[in-house]
């Protein structure tokens, strides 16, 4: 009889071709201009990638799974985890305890946090990677070295922090679950990927995949985990826009590359308030604290004409800030407003209820507007306060030393009261400003010029 050598079957790999949504996320087997789902136009785009057979039915195996009664569900008092870093940990949120405020990173939950290139997002979590004892560092651009030289340079004592200088997040899982981290962060989710899909990192199979998969990982192990998101030329984070609902907080590192100033604020959040920010100053030894963001905002503030001080809230938190308004003759039949730090729309607007509500004919003059420091304001609060330094600019005289104003401007050229205003006379008077209050309509700015 003769022997027949057994053959070695591989198993295929079996390629793919969808189209994704960008801005939702839903995959679709044909292209169409517009998505079926969301209403986006020309957000479909085509990806190809290739899954083996063994790992496609992996995922269709299910886990066994049990159903708990919510009021058997034990939640510990102290369960959030503070990073040391307390302008950090006011963003993430909190919640009051029978100990006090707690506020910090809640265990299993998953953070994404994006900016700029060069704006410290990666200087912010390696400060506060190494205040947190038992902290994991997966970083997929630097190498092992190059984090230690950039730890060095802000002496910083990361003696407790472990670095996984590699991609592979699948190869990583059993690592983390072993050691059971305090803390995760992952620099960047645009460069991890899974061996599964044959597509390149950064992509947008390769993005979804692996938030998908990380988040999954937070919600087994309760590890919380951080996520680094790059940020497009529009400056919304890269990827489909289902990674952001993948993720409990969205934060946003803001600020202008040739200041100091850098904003940390919250976009969404499971467990907290979403209006709050951390203000920061760049510094050689990294990402420095700013307890006092009034004073930051309004360090050269001068008296003059086209310059004003508003008191904004963010959270519950009220802020100084100067805003620098330029009034000019146009050059050409349209006259032109630009504006940075305040919303341009907004700008017209008010632009348009003083030429008609004052005696301030605006109608052939250019205005620059500036919210002074990289901050954005976009509470209706500043109204008075753009009306103010627009005014004084075009009639070229100032207010004078410590005047301050907030209010919303309406389109009849009313002054409307806005909340919680004890909060910011209080912050005022402490860095010696006075409120300009009793201004009932735009053209009582006339007679404060005159006085």
């Amino acid at each position: 009889m003769k022997r027949v050598s057994p053959k070695i079957v591989f198993m295929p790999k079996k390629s793919t071709t969808i189209y994704l949504c960008e801005q939702c996320g839903n995959e679709f087997p044909v292209w169409s201009g517009k998505c079926p789902m969301c209403g986006e136009w020309n957000s479909l785009k085509e990806v190809s990638f290739q899954q083996s057979a063994s790992s496609a039915k992996s995922k269709r195996e299910s886990r066994n799974m049990e159903a708990k009664r919510i009021d058997e569900i034990e939640i510990r008092d102290n369960f959030r985890l503070k990073t040391g870093i307390e302008e950090f940990d006011r963003v993430l949120g909190g919640h009051s305890t029978s100990s006090g405020y707690s506020s910090g990173i809640v265990p299993g939950s998953v953070i994404l946090l994006g900016g700029e290139p060069g704006i410290g997002k990666s200087t912010l979590l390696l400060q506060a990677a190494g205040a947190v004892a038992n902290t994991y560092y997966l970083s997929a651009e630097e190498s092992a070295d190059q984090i230690k030289i950039r730890a060095s340079r802000l002496k910083l004592d990361n003696s407790g922090m472990m670095l996984l200088s590699d991609g592979d997040i699948e190869a990583a899982e059993p690592i983390i679950l072993k050691a059971k981290p305090a803390l995760l962060v992952v620099d960047s989710i645009q460069t991890v990927y899974l061996n599964s899909y044959d597509a390149t990192p950064g992509s947008l199979v390769q993005v979804r995949e692996c938030g998908m998969f990380l988040q999954q990982l937070a919600k087994r192990s309760g590890i919380p985990i951080i996520l680094v998101g790059h940020v497009t030329k529009e400056g919304n984070l890269a990827g489909p826009r289902m990674l952001e609902h993948l993720v409990d907080v969205v934060l946003y590192l803001e600020g202008e590359r040739f200041s100091d100033a850098r904003i940390l604020r919250g976009v969404k959040n499971r467990f907290g308030a979403t209006d709050e920010i951390g203000v920061f100053s760049m510094q050689e030894s990294g990402m420095v604290e700013v307890k006092n963001p009034s004073a930051l905002f309004l360090s050269k503030h001068e008296p003059s004409p086209g310059s004003v001080v508003t008191v904004t809230l963010e959270g519950s938190r009220p802020i100084l800030a100067e805003i620098q308004a330029l009034v000019a003759p146009t050059n050409f039949g349209y006259p032109k407003r630009t504006s940075s730090g305040f919303d341009l729309n907004r700008l017209n607007l008010l632009a348009a209820v003083i030429s008609k509500k004052t005696p301030f004919n605006l109608l052939n003059s250019d205005i620059y507007l500036n919210v002074v420091g990289g901050l954005k304001i976009k509470e209706p609060a500043a109204d008075l306060a753009v009306c103010a330094a627009i005014i004084s600019s075009h009639k070229n005289q100032s207010f004078g030393k410590n005047s301050c104003f907030y209010g919303e401007v309406g389109l009849l050229g009313e002054v409307r009261k806005v909340t919680r205003e004890n909060l910011r006379k209080k912050e005022a008077e402490t860095l010696g400003y006075e409120l300009i209050q009793n201004i009932t309509n735009l053209k009582d700015l006339s007679s404060l010029l005159n006085r």
